[in-house]
């Protein structure tokens, strides 16, 4: 049963009611404040104020400031007159509760109302941006057309431009052979007419002939063009190394993994001596990892911190360090450490290939652990997600996403997944 609050205080004006009303320890993202024209509510477990109010107010103005251990509640008057009191003196317990399931039916009303006026203007607002899309993509389409129409118009008037020049040239050719034989049937029919009246040429007539034969062969033979030049073409056929195609693979993302996990390892040996003066022999990240990864083991989540830590001096490019030392700080409790070492680990598993999916997936699901026991589910449903999408036959992910969801919704009673 609640605890009813008493030591609140209210002040008026003409115009105004103030109510102040003390929050006794409670934080400010835990209050419930419900108001309407005649009811007020803060409830803050396990306390709550209630008030049926004198006369009715304007729910539309009011107001509610939350903050320095008291909540403020403006309400503005519908009439300025001064009130005899803050609430209704009756203890009628049954007008009470209509005015309570009055109120609360009334404060769901303007809820319902705004959740549909909400809906009504975010498709409103789809329905605007699907139309400015179709509408440029109909301005895109209608230039592209316009731009194949004038090439088409450009590309038909030089065909015809060239035809009319092929034709004029042919008839200028038809008319120099039509001229041509005309003067040689003209000239020999002046030497056939002298050889008739007794002239002796008729062995130059024949030799006309012939010359007039061979000049029409080497006419013929310029026509001919001349043979094609003989040469090899260089053909190369792109090499199918993946059983797909070049142009789909992953090859450049693979061997930029490739290059950062090298350069990595060759940062080890860049490292200064005398920083390191104290590590003594434990130069290498790989044996300072593996000496980690049997602390975690064993149980001994500090012993495998500090490994992780001297490792992580030698080298701070290896995803691994940062995703195993993030699993250290959730048995340990320190949850936003797992959280940024996890964030670590993801920017330094880019770009996201087949070789690193694996990891991918175990520092998304350390980091949505470690949000999910901050009680920030949105965030920790976020990488379960993601975690889901690399790895979609994972039954466990499945079950921790879906009590995740249930626990968002209010549904379940289970804790968050570990």
């Amino acid at each position: 049963m609640p605890l009813l609050v008493t030591d609140y205080s209210w002040t008026q004006t003409d115009s105004t009611v103030y109510i102040t009303v003390p929050l006794k320890t409670a934080k400010v993202g835990k209050v419930d404040i419900l108001s309407t024209d005649e009811y007020l509510k803060v409830h803050y477990p396990p306390y709550l104020f209630e008030a049926f109010l004198f006369e009715p107010v304007d729910d539309a103005r009011s107001t509610a400031k939350v903050g320095n251990g008291r909540v403020v509640i403006s309400l503005p008057k519908r009439t300025n007159k001064v009130w005899e009191h803050l609430m209704i003196t009756t203890h009628d317990k049954e007008k009470k509760k209509e005015v309570r399931e009055r109120s609360l039916l009334k404060y769901q009303e303007k809820l319902s109302s705004e959740s549909r006026s909400k809906a009504e203007k975010q498709h409103a607002e789809k329905q605007y941006a699907l139309e400015t899309m179709m509408k440029l993509e109909k301005e895109e389409r209608d230039s592209i057309q316009k731009m194949k129409d004038t090439e088409r118009e450009k590309t038909t008037a030089e065909l015809a431009a060239w035809q009319l020049r092929q034709t004029q040239k042919a008839e200028e050719e038809a008319q120099l052979k039509l001229q041509s034989q005309r003067y040689n049937q003209n000239k020999l029919k002046a030497m056939t007419e002298k050889q008739e009246n007794g002239c002796s040429d008729g062995g130059k007539v024949k030799l006309y002939q012939r010359g007039n034969s061979d000049a029409k062969s080497k006419e013929k033979q310029a026509d001919v063009p001349a043979p094609r030049l003989v040469g090899n073409i260089q053909v190369t056929f792109t090499p199918r190394v993946f059983p797909t195609a070049l142009r789909e693979s992953r090859v450049p993302e693979e061997e930029e993994w490739l290059k950062k996990q090298a350069e990595a390892r060759r940062a080890v040996n860049a490292v200064d001596v005398e920083e390191l003066k104290d590590l003594k022999e434990e130069r290498n990240p790989d044996w300072l990892k593996d000496r980690g990864d049997k602390c975690f083991a064993t149980g001994d989540y500090l012993g495998a911190v500090n490994a992780y830590n001297l490792a992580i001096r030698l080298n701070r490019k290896i995803p691994a360090l940062y995703s195993n030392r993030a699993a250290c700080h959730l048995k340990l409790r320190n949850l936003h450490k797992a959280i940024e070492d996890s964030s670590q680990a993801l920017d330094l598993l880019t770009p996201p290939v087949a070789a690193n999916a694996a990891a991918r997936a175990r520092a998304s699901v350390r980091r949505g652990s470690a949000f999910c026991q901050l009680q920030l589910y949105a965030e920790g449903l976020q990488d379960y997600q993601a975690a889901l999408k690399i790895l979609p036959d994972n039954e466990v992910l499945q079950a921790d996403m879906q009590r995740i969801r249930d626990i968002i919704q209010g549904t379940a009673a289970n804790p968050e997944p570990q």
